[in-house]
């Protein structure tokens, strides 16, 4: 296999392309013709020197903070690598991010220039002008935005990338790529959070020279591997992934919208992916939904090939353990037929592996995904470790449950409450501008605090809870909500759940049911209704649930059950604040939006 290419940031891309020059390096999909079209490393590097020119020529200076506001597209991770090339700092906002979080975002950083994806973010940006002092100007990358009529100081992304022809200022890129210190800033990644303010984290050159090798040790990646880009480059999971993907020679299929990833999958066939547990609920979920309208002799066929994929996988391979012959012989059968056109069905016949992490992997959905054959590396970050704290280690025994091994150059302790401690190169030095909350992270000796709580056993790293997200009833007893809402969701009719239970005498649960098999099923029992309201709020529907949780949480202690259920009749939204851009719910603001349904839950 290559050597993993070692490279700077700020040079990287330019050395990858003189080893693959017209290989493949980028692909996007063109919506007008349906087709994905490649950019070469060739194309990639020339694009990447004339962002670096024409942001020099604007008069970018050396660790001045640009703005990336966009969804995934390869303007914006051209213009990533540009600023890097220049000593510049890139901070990309969420393509949803609101003109508060715009607004807010900029001036915390003191932005002049922002790079727009679409019509969306340019409307949203424009907007914000005039509060926002240091803005200067805007760059859009998609030629189909429409500019404000009163619009006179943007530009579009090919007029920009005019300023840099001829390069102009090559010998000032040289002198600048060359100037960059270890501590200098690459990237200040704001955290949406479940919790409080916006903070901005700073990462440092030092910060992914130590995590990209770190990574690259453990999982076995290679220039042949294509990944599709699903989750946000402004995430750090995808961000710091798609960097080590890069310094492998890989190829980012980039996926524009999130809604049609099972599309795009299909179309790419990619061999790995980062993704949230979230994307596999849903598959986990339509997998369900095909076995329960199959036929007879088609259910036991996909239920025996999962059995047979469970305990091959997991009981055996996940152990370090050798088959027998006759359990590697039936699997090797399921493998060619039944489990190869499931995986054909998604897009993943070429799976190499998956890393899985952002939140709390159901324990069943992790099952099913190796059950299947595909290699789910499951892991533990955060925006403030440079993504990775641990991992899945490939040629290492792995328990269903725990979140792997945790990488060589991070250190681990634990404090009150097993809250998980780290130090290391990988970790951030603090928030931008932020010496308050900054000092408050870290204690006397250094040791960043991750608000999480965990254990290790036999070298693999457990989670238990996140402290901030521990109810405390009425009664005095503690309640972990993840613990209840991971064990839910694996459940056909349940698609989302927020747990309530701090300050309240018992556990109750909002729930966001799979609307499509709650009608089907109405229809079915011949219940009525006229919309989904009636819908959620049908006694008889909503007995049938809570008869599925019950089931369901047997196993935990009776003040931990849930006692009763509110059915919404929409889905929790971005929109009204009420998700994370990886899709977690954000408590606070769930209690506050659902006051009244909570109350009506505790009325007597």
């Amino acid at each position: 296999m290559e050597q993993l290419n070692s490279s700077n940031l700020s040079v990287l891309i330019h050395e990858q392309a003189k080893v693959y020059g017209d290989k493949t390096a980028l692909s996007y999909r063109d919506y007008t013709t349906s087709t994905w079209k490649p950019i070469s490393w060739r194309e990639f590097s020339h694009t990447v020197a004339l962002v670096s020119n024409a942001l020099i020529q604007l008069g970018v200076k050396e660790q001045e903070n640009i703005a990336v506001f966009t969804q995934n597209k390869p303007e914006g991770v051209c213009v990533d690598f540009g600023a890097y090339g220049i000593r510049a700092v890139s901070i990309p906002f969420y393509a949803t991010s609101s003109e508060a979080q715009v607004q807010y975002m900029v001036n915390d950083a003191s932005v002049r220039f922002v790079f727009v994806g679409e019509q969306y973010q340019y409307d949203t940006a424009f907007r914000v002008l005039k509060l926002c002092p240091t803005l200067e100007r805007l760059i859009i990358f998609d030629r189909s935005v429409e500019k404000n009529e009163r619009d006179q100081m943007s530009m579009y992304f090919d007029e920009f990338l005019k300023l840099g022809e001829g390069m102009p200022h090559a010998d000032e890129v040289v002198r600048r790529s060359a100037a960059i210190e270890p501590d200098d800033l690459v990237n200040i990644l704001y955290t949406s959070g479940t919790t409080g303010v916006s903070k901005g984290v700073m990462l440092t050159y030092r910060m992914y020279a130590a995590a990209i090798p770190a990574n690259d040790k453990v999982m076995d990646l290679g220039s042949n591997d294509v990944i599709m880009c699903f989750l946000p480059f402004t995430h750090v999971f995808e961000r710091a992934w798609s960097y080590w993907c890069l310094s492998r020679g890989c190829q980012l299929a980039i996926n524009l919208r999130p809604q049609d990833i099972q599309m795009t999958l299909r179309e790419v066939h990619p061999t790995c992916m980062a993704a949230v547990p979230r994307f596999w609920e849903k598959v986990y979920a339509g997998v369900q939904e095909k076995i329960a309208s199959s036929s007879a002799v088609q259910r036991k066929l996909i239920l025996d090939a999962l059995a047979i994929g469970k305990k091959y996988n997991i009981d055996y391979k996940l152990r370090g353990l050798v088959p027998p012959l006759p359990l590697k012989l039936r699997y090797k059968f399921y493998e060619k037929t039944v489990i190869a056109l499931l995986k054909k069905t998604l897009g993943l016949e070429n799976a190499n592996f998956f890393p899985t992490a952002g939140s709390f992997i159901p324990p069943a959905i992790e099952e099913f995904v190796h059950s299947c054959g595909i290699l789910m590396t499951a892991g533990y970050g955060m925006t403030e470790t440079t993504a990775t704290v641990s991992c899945d280690w490939h040629h290492a025994t792995k328990t269903i449950g725990s979140v792997g091994r945790v990488l060589d150059g991070i250190e681990i302790s634990f404090g009150e409450q097993n809250e998980i401690l780290l130090r290391g190169d990988t970790i951030t030095k603090g928030y931008y501008r932020k010496a308050e909350i900054t000092a408050q992270a870290y204690d006397e000796e250094g040791w960043f605090h991750t608000g999480d709580c965990g254990y290790l056993k036999n070298g693999e790293l457990f989670l238990t809870d996140r402290i901030k997200d521990l109810f405390k009833t009425s009664n005095g007893k503690y309640i972990s909500p993840q613990a209840l809402e991971s064990k839910f969701v694996v459940d056909r009719y349940i698609d989302e759940v927020a747990i309530i239970a701090d300050e309240h005498k018992f556990v109750s649960a909002l729930i966001i049911p799979d609307y499509g098999l709650l009608e089907q099923w109405a229809r079915d029992n011949a219940i009525a209704f006229d919309d989904r309201q009636q819908l959620c709020s049908n006694p008889i529907v909503n007995k049938m649930v809570m008869e599925r949780i019950e089931t369901l949480q047997q196993e935990f202690a009776h003040y931990e059950q849930v006692k009763r259920i509110t059915l919404l009749p929409e889905p929790f939204s971005m929109e009204r604040g009420e998700l994370t851009n990886t899709l977690k719910i954000k408590r606070p603001v769930i209690a506050q939006n659902y006051k009244a349904q909570i109350e009506a839950m505790y009325a007597d």
